[in-house]
């Protein structure tokens, strides 16, 4: 199987080599022999969580001063890869430290940040965000979770679905409306501590098709009190903003993984297509399987020179909104376009959860639907033309 380790420009620093490199190792040594597992008992395990913790592979973007490596989200992505490219869906650090930790970083108190952040960084909390409401979907601005004042406190009532991390967290930020009649700038974002949390309730892990290793929960909040001072940034309204302008970078990670995951897909295929043969020739040698993969291969390659622009705006503060959308809904498109063309080549061997390319297509349906689904992605594209 040939070698598909990236060396794009933004990851080609000696100390994201080392990154890369660490977690590679990483990975094969302590994720490969327990994936089947995970997926079977639906999350996974709190000890890895800390092991990746103890070689300062989460929180990685975090300043040194809270506890983190004190890199750029460049060393965050390039674990993400590296997670991908074992096709391990579940381990939800793309939330932990891809998105709740940029969330303290960027606008938490110095509090909130010396809190949580150095837990966050050793894995002994593991942190979530809760949007999605059961009848909201990509709604964000009419969701129906509210937070009221109440003296020193504030008073969460509402639930929350599709959550990652949901069956695990131990730290959720969660958006709620603390002024109902003020639309998207009456919307702000709270901490609640799960740990001994009154009012506070994990539903089912839920049975997805796919990414079985992954804890994606219900959460709710009856009557949830927490101190005023769990108030993300100390001030109500801004939570909006602070989801609109934070939502590009997720929106990019999402993408980061739909491009590792095509190439993945090309790299099996292409392996299993040389080794097997039917009709007294590898599958390589028949025509229309070499023009196949030599599409798939042109159009993941492609989608890498795409992420890669967008991952090196990122990096320079460039990234707009409607770019990262386009990453989003694009790449995600491909990426479930290669995969079920490479299925295809494995015949009803590509049906078999046994074989990688099958965990693949159903892991990757759901990148089309999180973040955003593609059709908001393309009307928010649609807003900037």
């Amino acid at each position: 199987m040939q070698n598909t380790t990236v060396t794009s420009r933004w990851s080609a620093s000696e100390d994201a080599v080392a990154v890369r490199a660490t977690a590679q190792a990483f990975f094969a040594r302590e994720a490969v022999p327990n994936m089947a597992r995970w997926a079977e008992q639906r999350y996974v395990d709190r000890d890895f969580w800390k092991a990746a913790g103890a070689l300062g592979l989460l929180c990685m973007a975090v300043p040194e001063e809270y506890g983190g490596g004190g890199g750029s989200a460049a060393h965050d992505l390039i674990m993400l890869e590296e997670q991908a490219r074992i096709g391990e869906p579940g381990f939800g650090n793309i939330v932990h430290s891809g998105i709740v930790a940029p969330y303290l970083v960027e606008y938490g108190t110095e509090e909130q940040k010396q809190a949580w952040l150095p837990k966050m960084a050793t894995g002994a909390v593991i942190a979530a965000i809760a949007m999605t409401e059961p009848g909201g979907g990509s709604d964000l601005a009419n969701m129906s979770t509210r937070a009221r004042r109440d003296g020193d406190e504030y008073v969460i009532s509402g639930a929350k679905t599709f959550i990652t991390n949901g069956g695990s967290a131990d730290l959720v930020l969660v958006a709620a409306k603390t002024d109902p009649d003020a639309g998207p700038h009456g919307v702000s974002l709270l901490l609640v501590d799960t740990q001994d949390c009154a009012g506070f309730r994990r539903g089912r892990v839920l049975d997805k098709l796919g990414q079985h290793s992954g804890d994606t929960a219900e959460l709710f909040f009856d009557e949830v009190r927490v101190p005023a001072s769990n108030l993300l940034g100390g001030r109500e309204g801004q939570g909006f903003v602070q989801l609109m302008t934070q939502l590009p970078l997720e929106r990019l990670e999402i993408a980061v993984v739909g491009v590792v995951t095509a190439e993945l897909a090309v790299e099996l295929t292409l392996a299993y297509a040389k080794e097997r043969n039917a009709f007294g020739k590898p599958l390589f040698g028949f025509q229309n399987v070499k023009f196949e993969l030599a599409e798939c291969a042109t159009l993941a390659r492609v989608v890498r020179v795409f992420v890669d622009d967008c991952v090196e705006k990122l990096l320079t503060g460039t990234l707009d909104t409607a770019t990262a959308s386009m990453a989003k809904y694009w790449v995600t498109d491909v990426q479930c376009q290669i995969i079920d063309r490479c299925l295809q080549l494995f015949g009803g061997y590509g049906y078999m959860r046994e074989y990688p390319i099958a965990r693949l297509y159903a892991d990757s349906r759901a990148q089309r639907i999180y973040g955003g689904t593609n059709e908001i992605m393309k009307e928010l594209i649609a807003r900037s033309l």
